[in-house]
């Protein structure tokens, strides 16, 4: 049962085509109902529509897609004269596919389809919320490896243990050059090379642990690989016999006090200075 009163304006005609629609939801009836209501040039963006209704973006835009699907909504984009690009949406009382099959009754042959109504020429760059990208794969930036420490060319076991206790020590020296048994034994090979080119023990850990960042060290066996490899001293070349260049570098001997006038002097063992020498053989 239906009272109805007549309307002589303000009113909208829709077709029970649509309004009995059974493929359509209810959502996208109502909104055809309401898009067919208002004048040539209304907004009907996707934002517009969720600003007068309740229901959410996702559901206007899955709403105007079924509407899209059955004929009664058509989407296109046009440049307008300024370049600018809009979405124009075209909603029809009778769907696209049937328009040219409507008539009258049998005689009266085909009537004409009712226009289109052109209900938005508003810039609409995006004609529906597109879904939620997934989820970006994390950035992974490559850095380039430190280089592998230097192998000694003669290994022996007590260097190789004289390198891990060092190693070991450092984060007695700063507790953020803790080390893993790992990176120790990937270490060691530095070290003992550095050992062998005759660099004592104190001056391989003042180099390793001298100097260091004030912020936290994220990975204190990457800092120690690089400093053995990019600190690491020369070898020395092996003396040749017979008298030393006087401009090489010569041995530091230990102090010894001169059995002759007790001053100091240094020598690889006791004996007499330079000075009573002479003096020591003259008097012989």
């Amino acid at each position: 049962m239906h009272e109805k009163d007549s309307q002589a304006e303000r009113y909208v005609k829709i077709d029970n085509r649509l309004a009995q629609h059974g493929e359509l939801s209810l959502t996208a009836i109502g909104l055809s109902t309401h898009i067919q209501s208002l004048p040539t040039g209304a907004d009907v963006s996707i934002k517009a529509l969720a600003q007068r209704f309740t229901e959410g973006e996702a559901r206007i835009a899955s709403a105007l897609r079924e509407l899209e699907a059955h004929g009664y909504l058509s989407r296109t984009r046009e440049r307008l004269p300024s370049g600018q690009i809009v979405i124009c949406t075209v909603s029809y009382n009778i769907p696209l596919a049937k328009r040219a099959k409507a008539a009258e009754p049998a005689g009266r042959g085909p009537a004409p389809a009712p226009a289109p109504r052109r209900v938005q020429a508003a810039p609409d760059p995006e004609p529906e919320p597109e879904p939620a990208p997934e989820a970006a794969e994390p950035v992974v930036i490559h850095r380039p490896e430190a280089p592998p420490p230097p192998k000694p060319s003669r290994p022996t076991p007590e260097a190789h243990r004289e390198a891990a206790d060092l190693l070991a020590r450092l984060r007695l020296r700063d507790p953020r050059l803790l080390l893993s048994e790992r990176d120790v034994a990937r270490l060691v090979p530095g070290v003992t090379t550095w050992l062998e080119r005759g660099v004592t023990p104190a001056a391989i850990s003042g180099t390793l642990a001298g100097c260091l960042p004030l912020e936290p060290i994220r990975s204190p066996a990457a800092l120690l690989a690089h400093r053995l490899t990019e600190l690491r001293p020369p070898a020395l070349l092996d003396r040749p016999a017979g008298p030393r260049h006087p401009s090489a570098d010569r041995e530091l001997h230990p102090l010894q006090t001169c059995d002759g006038c007790d001053r100091a002097f240094r020598a690889p063992s006791p004996g007499r200075c330079a000075p009573c020498t002479p003096a020591a053989a003259a008097a012989a």
